[in-house]
């Protein structure tokens, strides 16, 4: 156990590093100092109150999507479509905030908007996980393509019943100050939807490991076999994973939608469900892990933005070190699993060798 996650440490660190190197070496190409480009990310990323106030921002929905991935992957599944189920979310909280905003007193309005995108969110998941657990479809697949197809249906929604007043944009009006998340942090656009991200990966945690359902989620994940043998309907859990994990992406749109946009509009935060994977695979699936890992992601998005400001860098800097970072991250992780399968055989034969001169 101890040298899993020495394991897991080394390699971490190791990608992280290798990837920020890896995308910095690019930066002479754009005739930018990687040094001087360092320095300008560590002072304008830590410089003020606002800025910091920037990565919390950025922070809370990674760390929701992130936990989306983690907790299908416990199952042994795999939901690639967090980023729909996020999408799904947002939708339900805005048609909420829009329709019930001034009916209803603020604060229910927002535990609505919450429990609807969740309930969205989660619907979009369990039909993944029925397709998969009644027909053996993909779940890779499927989830997926329900991606492309929510944001369709997204689009047509705004060209229809979502779409603002003067039918201009393809965007909702703005939903009510009365419904918006309340900032804590005076001068910035942190919200309390840091405190629900977090507060979410604890909750995914303690399910995970000090209950009954997480313990069967996690059975049924390394052993199928062993899991039905001991009376665990794995297609069961099949669903409530994938139930729980799209509930969690859901939870994502409305931190988006109530804490930090205030409108939906079309093609807006189209990589943070790829990026909750990256997360959750820098996190090993942990949900503890995955809160740092998602703050180091925000820290790299509000410094790459702070480094395209202050130098002749362009915005998708941003995206080279993000690219970057989770290239060495899944490279990482196929290494960690060689070096894992090589250290159990070689205990397994090692045992087997121990009986023989036995």
């Amino acid at each position: 156990m101890k040298s899993r996650k020495a394991d897991f440490i080394i390699w971490t660190a190791l990608a992280v590093i290798l990837g920020l190197i890896v995308s910095f070496s690019f930066l002479p190409l754009l005739n930018v100092n990687p040094v001087e480009a360092l320095q300008t990310m560590l002072v304008e990323t830590f410089s003020d109150t606002y800025t910091m106030g920037n990565i919390l921002v950025k922070t809370a929905p990674l760390i929701l999507t992130g936990l989306a991935f983690a907790f299908t992957y416990k199952a042994n599944l795999y939901n690639i479509g967090a980023q729909g189920q996020f999408y799904v979310g947002c939708i339900c909280a805005v048609a909420v905030s829009l329709g019930l905003a001034g009916a209803l007193p603020g604060p229910l309005v927002i535990l609505l908007a919450m429990l609807a995108a969740m309930l969205g969110g989660g619907l979009m998941g369990l039909l993944i996980g029925f397709l998969k657990a009644r027909f053996n479809a993909s779940e890779f697949l499927v989830s997926m393509m329900s991606t492309y197809v929510i944001t369709y249906v997204m689009q047509l929604l705004l060209r229809t019943v979502l779409q603002e007043s003067k039918h201009e944009y393809l965007k909702t009006d703005y939903i009510d100050s009365s419904v918006w998340l309340p900032k804590f942090l005076s001068g910035t656009s942190a919200s309390i939807g840091i405190f629900i991200a977090v507060g979410a990966a604890i909750l995914v945690w303690l399910i995970l490991y000090k209950t009954a359902l997480g313990y069967r989620i996690r059975v049924t994940g390394q052993n199928m076999d062993a899991a039905r043998m001991a009376g665990i309907n794995p297609f069961v859990q099949c669903m409530i994973a994938f139930a729980i994990s799209g509930a969690i992406a859901g939870l994502a749109g409305f931190i988006e939608i109530n804490g930090m946009q205030h409108m939906l509009l079309t093609d807006f935060d189209t990589d943070i469900g790829s990026y909750g994977i990256g997360i959750a695979i820098l996190a090993n699936a942990n949900p503890i892990g995955i809160i740092f890992a998602a703050l180091l992601f925000g820290v790299l998005t509000v410094g790459g933005t702070a480094l395209g400001h202050s130098t002749d860098a362009p915005a998708s800097t941003i995206d080279l070190m993000q690219g970057f970072v989770m290239l060495f991250v899944l490279m990482s992780f196929f290494f960690r699993k060689k070096i894992e399968l090589n250290r159990m055989k070689k205990q397994t034969v090692g045992a087997a060798e121990g009986k023989e001169a036995a």
